[in-house]
C-alpha cells in the first residue's frame, strides 16, 4: 500500500538515482491536493511541477466558449507540468484535481536546472513525457470515433490504476466535462454497465466489480496507452 505521504509513492521521483533524489528531497513540498483545484490555467506561466502521490490531476483543452474536455490524467505515475522542462513556461491546457488526494511540489527553477544538470533526469522526463503525449493522441482518436461506453470504459480503467483499490468517487457531471459528452450520455451508459455487472454506481460512488469485462468493452486505446507507458517506462511499477 503506498503511502500518499511519502513522496517515492510517486513513480517518478521513486526512479530517481541516488545522488539525484538526495538532491531533489529538501526541495519537494508537500501539498494537499483538493477536488477541483487548478494547478495552472491555459497559457498562464507555470510557476511549478506536481508528483501525485494519491490524487488524480486532468490535463482539460478549454474552448472559448467555456466547455473542456479532457485530454490526459497523471495520478502517481507521473508529474503535472512537462512544459517547464520542454522549453515552453506555458500549455495551452488547464490542469484540473480531478480526484483530491496529496502530492509533492517542485519549484520551476528546480526541475529546470536538474533536466539541465542530469542526463538520468532528463532521459526519465522525456520518456515520461513521449508517454503522456502518447496517451493524449489517443484520447483524441478515442473521442472521436469511438461510442461513449467505450470512451467511459476507458476513463474508468485509466482512473482506477492511478488510484488504490476499486472504487472511484466521481459525479455524472463531473465524468461528463471530463470526457466532453453530455451528462445523459454518461447516466445512460454508466447504468448499461452496472446492469452489465461489471460496475456498481450510486450517488457519486463508482465500485469496478469486474475489471477484465469492463476491459473487453473498452475500446484498444486503453490497451495502446497502457503498453506505451510500459514500454518507455520499464523501470516503473507498471500502471
Amino acid at each position: 500500500m503506498r503511502d500518499p505521504n511519502d513522496a517515492l509513492s510517486n513513480q517518478l521521483l521513486a526512479a530517481l538515482p541516488g545522488e539525484e533524489w538526495l538532491r531533489w528531497q529538501p526541495q519537494l513540498e508537500p501539498v494537499e491536493l483538493t477536488l477541483g483545484q487548478v494547478l495552472y490555467e491555459s497559457g498562464s506561466a507555470q510557476r511549478d511541477v506536481y508528483f501525485p502521490t494519491s490524487a488524480i490531476v486532468s490535463l482539460l483543452y478549454v474552448t472559448e466558449d467555456g466547455s473542456s474536455a479532457e485530454i490526459a490524467i497523471v495520478g502517481f505515475e507521473g508529474v503535472v507540468g512537462i512544459a517547464l522542462f520542454l522549453g515552453g513556461e506555458t500549455s495551452p491546457s488547464r490542469a484540473v484535481v480531478q480526484s483530491a488526494g496529496r502530492g509533492f511540489r517542485l519549484k520551476a527553477r528546480v526541475i529546470k536546472e536538474e533536466f539541465d544538470r542530469s542526463l538520468p533526469v532528463m532521459h526519465l522526463m522525456l520518456r515520461y513525457a513521449q508517454a503522456l503525449i502518447t496517451q493524449i493522441a489517443q484520447t483524441a482518436v478515442c473521442n472521436r470515433h469511438h461510442s461513449v461506453q467505450q470512451q467511459l470504459s476507458r476513463w474508468l480503467l485509466m482512473s482506477l490504476d492511478r488510484l488504490p483499490g476499486k472504487h472511484l468517487y466521481m459525479t455524472q457531471e463531473l465524468i461528463s466535462n471530463m470526457l466532453g459528452v453530455r451528462r445523459e450520455g454518461v447516466t445512460e451508459n454508466a447504468a448499461k454497465l452496472q446492469k452489465a455487472g461489471l460496475i456498481r454506481y450510486a450517488r457519486g460512488h463508482i465500485e469496478v466489480l469486474d475489471r477484465p469485462g469492463l476491459e473487453q468493452v473498452a475500446c484498444e486505446c486503453y490497451g495502446v496507452v497502457k503498453q506505451e507507458y510500459d514500454r518507455l517506462l520499464p523501470e516503473l511499477v507498471s500502471v
